[in-house]
Formats: C-alpha cells, sequence, structure tokens
C-alpha cells in the first residue's frame, strides 16, 4: 500500500497524465512514476526508429495521460502506485 497523501498522489496523477500527454514519446510519465523499464523501452524505441516508434508512442502516451487524468485519486493509486500496471 502507497503511504502517500491525497495532495501527493494528486501532484503525481497530474504530472503523470501532463508528461504523457505532452512528452509521451519518451517515456517521461513512465518514469514519473517509477516505471523504469517501460520508460526506457519507450525512449530507445522512439529515438532509434526514425519517428515511426516515436509516432505510434506518442499516440499511446496521450491515450495514457487522458487515462490517468481521468481516473480518482484512489483508483489510480490502486492501479498505477500499488498494483504497478505499466501498461494503459
Amino acid at each position: 500500500m502507497s503511504t502517500l497523501s491525497d495532495t501527493e498522489i494528486g501532484n503525481k496523477k497530474l504530472a503523470a497524465g501532463l508528461t504523457g500527454i505532452f512528452l509521451g514519446a519518451f517515456g517521461v510519465h513512465k518514469f514519473v512514476l517509477g516505471y523504469n523499464k517501460p520508460a526506457i523501452i519507450m525512449l530507445v524505441v522512439s529515438l532509434l526508429t526514425c519517428g515511426v516508434g516515436y509516432f505510434v508512442f506518442q499516440v499511446i502516451g496521450i491515450i495514457e495521460g487522458i487515462i490517468y487524468l481521468a481516473k480518482s485519486n484512489d483508483e489510480f493509486r490502486a492501479e498505477y502506485l500499488d498494483a504497478e500496471k505499466d501498461w494503459f
């Protein structure tokens, strides 16, 4: 169980959501949540595929960012902080 307050969870949710929308192709939102392996995968694929991977991961980042922002703090804590759900 996460020991973060509601304010800290709300801040983390907002940071992850906005970085997912604006910098999602580079996996910044994954780094914000502490998911280093998926973040590194997104970063390397985006940089090495000459734009194809960038486009795909940007769409994924936008979707994930919207999902993060649409969740309540309790749902966000349960799914992404406690259960550590990596993708979507």
